[in-house]
C-alpha cells in the first residue's frame, strides 16, 4: 500500500538526518507521512485502521512505512498522532465507570443542566446520560462563595466516606467538582490530597484544574467527561509510548490537539478532553498552510473520509476556533479549532426509514467490513459502492492497485436497495450521492451562512480519501466557484500534524468591572496564568522556559447584566489604567460590529482571563512535485461516468501522478491517484499548477435542481 511516487522539499541543513513522521488515524483507513529532511524527500503509507487495537495497527503502519522505505528508525526525531479515541469513547458511550465528589446540595447539576431542549418543539428526544451514574455522585459538606471566601470548611470525614462508597461502586476515575472552585481550589485541592492518599491507583481530576472558569454545568460536565476519558486515554498512550519506543525511535512522541497543537501523552493522559478534534485539527493545519503556499488565504477545509466529514472555515489565514463543543450531548469547554463534524463518508450507509424514504449515514461500514465494494463481508449500500457503480470510483481498484475493488458485489448491494425502494439502481444510486452532498453542503452552512459568512467568497480545499470525489457538488450546491485539491488529497491531515507546534490553553476567571479598582486582581491573574504556562512549558520538554515560546494574551468581556461574551486580545500580560480604558472602548466596536448595537453607559465586565503558549518547532517545507524527464501516457482509460448534469458519459480517466505542470482541460473528466479520486464535471474548468495543486472553476457549471 506503499505510494510508488515521493515528493521532494527544500531545507537548509542537509547535513542532518531527521525524520518526521505523521500519523491521521480515522474511522476506516490510518494515514502515515514521513518527511526526511537529510533525502528531501516525503514518503507515503495508508493501511486499514484496526478498530479493535488502534494502537497496535498505528505501530506496525509506522513499522512498514519506515522499513519499506530504508527509513532508519533512530533517525525519527518528531513522531506526532491524530486520534479520534476519545471523540469515539463518548460518542458511543464507552467511557469508563467514573464518580462525582461535589458540594452538598449539587449531585444532580450534570442532569439538570441548563433546561435547554436539543429542539424546541420535539419532546421525545432522550436526555443523554451523564458520564457518571447518579449512585456515583456523592455529595460532602464544603463551600465557597463567589469572591473565594470559605462559607463551610471541608469535612474530610465526608471525602473519605464518599471514596469507601466509590470503591464498592468499582469506579475507574473520580472527578472531583465543588461550587465556586474556579476562585478558591483549597478545598479541592485539598479532597485531591486524600483521594490519593486513601486510592493511589484511582484516576483523578479536579473541577479547577480542567477547567478555572465560572458556570458550574459547564466546569462539572468538563471535569467528569475528562475523568471518564483518563483511564481510556491512559491505556492507549501507555501502548503507544511503549510501542514506538520499541520500534527504536529515541524521542517521545506527541500527540495532536483540538486547538491544532501538538503536546506529550503525559499531558493528553491528564487532559483527554482536548484531544476531541485530534485528527481533523491536522487537516486544518494542513489547510493553512496550503493557503499560505497559494496566497490564499480564505479557505473552507472540507474533509470526507470513510466515517465522517470535517468542515472548517479559514478567514484571512487564521482558522476559526471555539471554546464550548457539545460532546455526548454534554458541554465540554476547551479551545478548539472550530470544527464541524457530521457522520458523511464513504462507508455511510444508505438506509429506508419508516416512511419509506432514504437516508445516508451517520452509520458507517467502517473498515471491517466496510463498503461491500470492498470485498470483505460489508452487504449493505454505503456512499463508496454508489460511486463504484455510477462510474465515478475505480471499479478496479484503490491505493495504486493494492486494494481489489469488487465493482459486482457493489452493484449487488447498490440493486438491493433499489428493490426495497421501487426504483432501478442507478437511480438508487444517485439518491444516495445527491442525499450525502446535501448532508455535507448542511455542514459547510454550518461554518460559513449560519456564522454570517458568504461561502462565495471562499475557496473550497477538499482532501481526505472521499473529499475530491464529492468537493463539485458541494461547492455547486453552496455557489462557490473554486475547489482546490491538494497533491496529496487524502493524506492532507497526516502531512499537516507534521506542521503542528506545541501549544496550551489556560484560563481562570476574574469576574470583575473592568475599572482600575480591580486592576490589581486583575494583574495577579496573568501573573497566575504566566507561572502555570512556564510550568507547562517545561513539563513538556520545553527547558529553555518561555525564551522561545510565545505567551499570546486575551480576555473575554462582556456588558453588565449579559450572559455571553467576546475576547478579545491584549498586546501584553499586564493592564493599566489607559490600557483598561481602550481595551472597554476596543469592546464596544467589536461588540457592535459582531451584533449590530453598542452600550457605551453600559458598565464593562471582564469574565475570563486567557493565555495561549505556543513554543515554534522546526517542520519540513511544503512538498514540491518532482520533475520528470519522461511522462507516461496521461490517459489511462475512458468509461461512462455518471453526472447530475448529464447522466453517463463516456469520460477520460487521467492519472494525476503524470500530470505536467500547467496542464489544462475541461470537464467531465476522473482524475485518479493512489489515496483519491477526482471528479470533474461537465463545463468545469481544471488545471495544475507548478505546486502540483488542482485548480477547479465552477463558472461555467449550472447546479442541477430538484
Amino acid at each position: 500500500m506503499l505510494f510508488l511516487n515521493q515528493f521532494s522539499f527544500t531545507t537548509a541543513n542537509k547535513n542532518v538526518s531527521k525524520i518526521f513522521v505523521g500519523i491521521d488515524t480515522g474511522g476506516t483507513f490510518t494515514d502515515l507521512v514521513a518527511a526526511d529532511l537529510h533525502s528531501g524527500r516525503y514518503y507515503y503509507h495508508k493501511v486499514p485502521t484496526t478498530t479493535g487495537d488502534p494502537a497496535r495497527g498505528i505501530l506496525d503502519g509506522i513499522a512498514e512505512l519506515l522499513d519499506q522505505n530504508s527509513l532508519p528508525r533512530k533517525d525519527v526525531a518528531f513522531l506526532v498522532l491524530g486520534t479520534t479515541l476519545a471523540t469515539n469513547a463518548v460518542l458511543e458511550g464507552k467511557w469508563a465507570a467514573t464518580g462525582v465528589i461535589t458540594t452538598a446540595g449539587f449531585r444532580d447539576v450534570l442532569e439538570l443542566a441548563r433546561q435547554r431542549r436539543p429542539h424546541y418543539f420535539n419532546l421525545d428526544i432522550p436526555k443523554p446520560m451523564p458520564p457518571a451514574a447518579r449512585d456515583c455522585r456523592l455529595e460532602v459538606s464544603e463551600r465557597v462563595a463567589q469572591d473565594g471566601t470559605v462559607v463551610t470548611p471541608l469535612v474530610e470525614d465526608d471525602v473519605r466516606r464518599a471514596v469507601e462508597v466509590l470503591k464498592a461502586k468499582k469506579v475507574e476515575a473520580v472527578a472531583i467538582c465543588f461550587m465556586h472552585a474556579y476562585a478558591n481550589a483549597d478545598h479541592e485541592e485539598r479532597a485531591r490530597a486524600l483521594v490519593q492518599s486513601l486510592w493511589p491507583e484511582i484516576y483523578l481530576c479536579t473541577s479547577s484544574e480542567v477547567l478555572g472558569e465560572f458556570r458550574e454545568f459547564e466546569r462539572f460536565s468538563t471535569a467528569a467527561v475528562n475523568a471518564s476519558l483518563m483511564p481510556i486515554m491512559d491505556r492507549t498512550m501507555s501502548q503507544f509510548e511503549r510501542g514506538v519506543a520499541d520500534l527504536g525511535i529515541r524521542h517521545m512522541p506527541r500527540v495532536m490537539q483540538s486547538n491544532g497543537g501538538a503536546v506529550s501523552p503525559g499531558a493528553v493522559r491528564k487532559m483527554p478532553v482536548n484531544t476531541f478534534f485530534s485528527g481533523p485539527a491536522g487537516g486544518v493545519i494542513g489547510t493553512v498552510g496550503l493557503g499560505r503556499q497559494l496566497k490564499a488565504p480564505d479557505l473552507i477545509a472540507f474533509d470526507m473520509g470513510g466515517t465522517s466529514t470535517d468542515v472548517c472555515l479559514i478567514r484571512d489565514g487564521e482558522p476559526a476556533k471555539k471554546s464550548e463543543r457539545q460532546m455526548g450531548g454534554f458541554p465540554v469547554r476547551t479551545r478548539s479549532l472550530d470544527i464541524h463534524t457530521i457522520g458523511a463518508g464513504g462507508g455511510s450507509i444508505a438506509w429506508i426509514d419508516a416512511g419509506g424514504l432514504l437516508k445516508v449515514g451517520p452509520q458507517s461500514a467502517g473498515a471491517y467490513p466496510g463498503p461491500a465494494a470492498y470485498g470483505r463481508g460489508g452487504a449493505a449500500a454505503t456512499v463508496t459502492d454508489a460511486n463504484v457503480v455510477l462510474g465515478r470510483l475505480s471499479p478496479k481498484s484503490l491505493l495504486g492497485g493494492r486494494m481489489a475493488m469488487h465493482p459486482d458485489k457493489a452493484r449487488a448491494a447498490i440493486d438491493g436497495l433499489a428493490k426495497s425502494l421501487g426504483v432501478d439502481a442507478i437511480k438508487a444510486a444517485a439518491g444516495v450521492i445527491e442525499i450525502i452532498n446535501v448532508n455535507m453542503m448542511g455542514a459547510v452552512r454550518v461554518i460559513s451562512v449560519e456564522q454570517g459568512e458568504d461561502p462565495r467568497d471562499f475557496a473550497l480545499v477538499a482532501f481526505g480519501g472521499a473529499g475530491p470525489l464529492h468537493a463539485a457538488d458541494v461547492a455547486l450546491n453552496m455557489c462557490m466557484k473554486r475547489v482546490l485539491v491538494p497533491p496529496r488529497p487524502g493524506l492532507l491531515s497526516a502531512i499537516g500534524l507534521l506542521h503542528a507546534d506545541v501549544r496550551g490553553d489556560f484560563s481562570l476567571t476574574r469576574l470583575l468591572r473592568a475599572e482600575s479598582k480591580n486592576l490589581k486582581a486583575f494583574n495577579a491573574g496573568f501573573a497566575d496564568l504566566k507561572k502555570r504556562g512556564a510550568e507547562w512549558l517545561r513539563a513538556e520538554g520545553k527547558n529553555d522556559g518561555e525564551s522561545k515560546a510565545k505567551f499570546e494574551w486575551s480576555v473575554d468581556l462582556r456588558y453588565f447584566g449579559q450572559n455571553f461574551e467576546l475576547i478579545m486580545p491584549l498586546a501584553r500580560e499586564r493592564l493599566a489604567a489607559q490600557s483598561l480604558l481602550h481595551l472597554t472602548s476596543t469592546f464596544h466596536k467589536r461588540h457592535k460590529a459582531f451584533y449590530g448595537y453598542d452600550m457605551p453607559s453600559q458598565p464593562v465586565e471582564i469574565v475570563n482571563l486567557r493565555l495561549v503558549v505556543a513554543a515554534a518547532r522546526k517542520a519540513p517545507a511544503a512538498a514540491q512535485a518532482i520533475k520528470k524527464s519522461e511522462l507516461k501516457q496521461l490517459l489511462t482509460e475512458r468509461r461512462r461516468v455518471w453526472f447530475a448534469q448529464t447522466g453517463f458519459v463516456q469520460t477520460p480517466v487521467y492519472e494525476r501522478d503524470q500530470l505536467p505542470p500547467g496542464w489544462r482541460a475541461t470537464g467531465p473528466a476522473i482524475i485518479e491517484q493512489m489515496d483519491a479520486t477526482t471528479v470533474v464535471p461537465p463545463r468545469a474548468g481544471i488545471h495544475n499548477d507548478a505546486l502540483g495543486y488542482l485548480h477547479l472553476s465552477l463558472d461555467g457549471v449550472k447546479a442541477v435542481k430538484k
